[in-house]
């Protein structure tokens, strides 16, 4: 399944050729420093904190061991992690039994942002994957304080249709 996309490839921006490709063991320490570099995530508890590696580190085996998931990271010509999305292939009944392919975790570096990377990312996603996959829907969910993401997302053909809600689990072991 989605471990049978054709990768790595080679990916053009505006600050030059990625290359994107499947995560690694190699890539956590990256990945974690990705997450906390955005201060959604960091207030979410995303801080990259050494105490977290060993459940970013299981998160990620599970990850790439499911083929029903991917986690992909866009690395520059120096070797170093620019971006990362996590894709999910969910088999659906809706829509006449359409396929969908979620993309979760959209995370570009904030000092390389504006740069075409996270469009080079998404086209990639819907031009090529998608299609590879036999997917004919793509969604996403954003964080609703995101509006410049929103944005992002609707410049490249998006649209804001649904409205999203989230249960948090209590912690069994907080009471």
């Amino acid at each position: 399944m989605l471990h049978d996309l054709a990768l790595p490839v080679r990916l053009t921006t505006r600050s030059g050729e990625l290359t994107l490709r499947n995560a690694v063991d190699e890539d956590l320490d990256a990945l974690m420093a990705l997450l906390s570099d955005d201060p959604i995530s960091a207030a979410r508890g995303d801080v990259a904190a050494p105490e977290d590696r060993p459940r970013y580190a299981e998160a990620l085996r599970s990850i790439v061991d499911d083929p029903a998931n991917a986690l992909l990271v866009a690395e520059d010509a120096d070797g170093r992690l620019v971006g990362t999305l996590q894709l999910t292939r969910i088999p659906g009944m809706a829509r006449r039994g359409a396929t969908r392919l979620l993309v979760e975790a959209v995370r570009v570096s904030s000092a390389r942002r504006s740069a075409g990377i996270g469009s080079a990312l998404m086209r990639w996603v819907t031009d090529v994957a998608a299609p590879a996959l036999g997917t004919p829907l793509v969604q996403l969910t954003s964080d609703a304080a995101r509006t410049d993401a929103h944005r992002f997302y609707e410049r490249l053909g998006f649209t804001g249709s649904h409205v999203g809600f989230k249960y948090r689990v209590p912690d069994p072991s907080a009471r």
